[in-house]
Formats: structure tokens, sequence, C-alpha cells
């Protein structure tokens, strides 16, 4: 008896202590969810009734080629955020390790600076650097390749446009994260590896590869949710012009919001935060798989 006390008065007292954070979990991330769930099942514009529609919005979001075409564009934007990011680190922090390089903190900075800075300015910045009189424009007639191209403009270089400043920004985290896994894989590995006629290729992947799985599973879940919740880079950059070719879910969503269109912004924002959801858990498990490996 004194033992089932002692044991419903610990539970309770857990309780006692975990319930500020389930309130403040309720509050922010529970009840707007369920309120957004419920709202993505009606037609309204914040003023007048709502009207019914049930999975109505839901089919739109498939149908409309606006709202499909937004989901679309952000799964491309996986490529650039995401796979060219982590290539590119993987490459530098290679580079950058197998041999002690004198300035590695000035490299670090450098490289990492892109990410501490805000995306509003980068998108500034880029919006000169992409226009017709811009830096990019300039470099290619360095080469001898004469281009007055307003990158952000055109109707099929506007997406790999904003994609390719994704790629500058993430792959400085992805280097830093590589480069701190690198430091914790036991030199001998490495001695190892090269007793065995291992050249620097195969010493990346049979050595610096393996022992950098759980970072590369984080950097491919911070940099997957930065794609697909990608919203004021794009909407600094484009605004999602040329016709829609750089709409984004997170760019629609506001859109529609402003519009008054409050059933399909919820519909398409419960779609964005189930897609966000899946890619975190699939990275996640799949760095795990690779580590029991």
């Amino acid at each position: 008896m004194k033992a089932g006390r002692r044991l419903r008065k610990r539970q309770w007292l857990g309780l006692l202590f975990v319930a500020p954070a389930l309130l403040l979990y309720g509050t922010f991330i529970l009840y707007p969810t369920a309120r957004t769930l419920n709202l993505s099942l009606w037609d309204w514009d914040g003023v007048n009734p709502a009207v019914w529609r049930g999975l109505a919005n839901y089919v739109d979001v498939v149908s409309d080629p606006i709202l499909r075409g937004s989901i679309v564009h952000a799964l491309i934007l996986l490529v650039f955020f995401a796979l060219a990011p982590v290539c590119f680190g993987l490459i530098m922090a290679a580079l950058l390790t197998r041999h002690r390089i004198r300035g590695m903190a000035a490299f670090r900075l450098v490289y990492f600076l892109p990410q501490v800075l805000p995306l509003i300015a980068v998108g500034i910045i880029f919006r000169w650097i992409y226009s017709p009189n811009g830096t990019a424009n300039g470099l290619l007639g360095w080469v001898g390749i004469s281009s007055d191209r307003a990158w952000l403009g055109e109707w099929n270089w506007a997406l790999p446009a904003i994609g390719l400043i994704g790629t500058w920004v993430q792959s400085g985290l992805c280097m830093m994260l590589f480069i701190a896994g690198a430091g914790n894989i036991h030199p001998h590995l490495y001695e190892a590896a090269r007793l065995d006629g291992a050249g620097p290729v195969r010493e990346f992947f049979a050595v610096t590869l393996p022992g950098l799985r759980a970072e590369v599973g984080l950097a491919l879940t911070v940099t997957v949710i930065s794609a697909l919740a990608a919203f004021d880079l794009v909407y600094i950059t484009t605004g999602g012009s040329p016709g829609h070719r750089t709409d984004v879910p997170g760019l629609v969503i506001y859109q529609r919001l402003v519009a008054g269109d409050l059933g399909h912004a919820a519909a398409l924002a419960i779609v964005l935060s189930c897609l966000v959801a899946m890619a975190a858990i699939a990275t996640s498990r799949l760095s795990k798989v690779e580590a029991e490996r």
C-alpha cells in the first residue's frame, strides 16, 4: 500500500512539473493546429458566414494549378536547398580536414557567413546580382558570354536562380556540421586506410562518409525543412513571378490569407505541415538505419 501511494505521489509530482510545458505546447502548437485543421474544411473570407466544404479544399490543393504548382516548386527546391548543399559541404569538409590548413578559422567564418545573414538582406543583394546590369551577367561577359538577362524575371530560369541562392546559404551550415563531425573520427581509421593503399577518394567513401552519417542526417533534416518552408527569400526576390513560376507553399498561403481565401490557405498549410513532418521523419529514420549498418 505504501509503495503504491509513493508511486502515485511521484506520478502526480511528475505531472505537476510537466504541466507548464504541456500548457505551453497545447496553447501554441496543438490549439492553432486544430483551428487550422477546422478552418481548412470551410470556405470563409474572415467576415461573412462560413460555408462548409469538407475535403473540397484539399481536392483543390491537388487540382488547382497554382496550389499544386507551389508544392511541385518546393520539391524542386529540395535539390538546391538540400542535396546540393550536402554534397558541396561533404566535398569542402573532406578537402579542409584532410590536411592542416593555415587560417582554418577564416575559412569557417567565410563559409558560415551566409547562414547568419538575414534572408531578407540576402534576397535584396541577389536581386541586384541577378539584374541585367548585375554581377551574374558581368561574370558571364568576363568569360566571353554576352548576356543582359534578368534572371529572376525569366520564365525558365527564375526558380533555379532562387535555388542557387539557397545552395549558397545552406552550404556553409552543412560544411560546418561535417567539419565538426570529421573531428570526431579517430585518426587511426585514416592511417589504416592509407596503409591499405586507399587514395583520397577511397578514403573519403570508406572512412569519412560512414563517420558522418549522423551529421548528414541532421543536415538533410534541416535543409529539407528549409526548402519546404521557404517564404522570405522567394517573397523578396520574385514574389512568385513570373507567372507563378516561383510560387512556393509558404508564399501562396500568405497570398491566400491576404486575399481572404482562408479555407484554401489553411488546407495548403496542413498539407505543407504533413510534408515537413514526413520529410523530417524520413531523414531521421534513414540516418538511424545507416548508423545501424
